[in-house]
């Protein structure tokens, strides 16, 4: 199990736990895409924010944090307004 934290600073915090850092990461550009979308932003910043902030991050979920929590290791990464965390999590039974 891996536990994701998210921030969008000044903006919105979230959380997803769950088995798989694929799913994860999906979660994750979601909900902050439906956040942003939200916000009253134009199109074309929306556009923006998704290519230079939100794509770099959950790409870097599936392939940095994939490889930290293969290993049992936490993991974060930031860029512009947005930062992500991902941990290992006990599974609740």
């Amino acid at each position: 199990m891996i536990k994701m934290s998210w921030a969008l600073m000044g903006e919105h915090a979230d959380e997803w736990t769950g088995a798989d850092t694929q799913e994860g990461a999906a979660v994750l550009e979601a909900r902050l895409t439906t956040v942003v979308e939200d916000s009253g932003m134009t199109a074309e910043t929306v556009q923006h924010w998704r290519s230079t902030f939100l794509a770099p991050v959950v790409e870097a979920v599936r392939t940095e944090g994939q490889a930290a929590m293969s290993r049992g290791a936490a993991w974060s990464k930031a860029a512009g307004p947005v930062l992500v965390s991902v941990s290992p999590a006990e599974a609740v039974s």
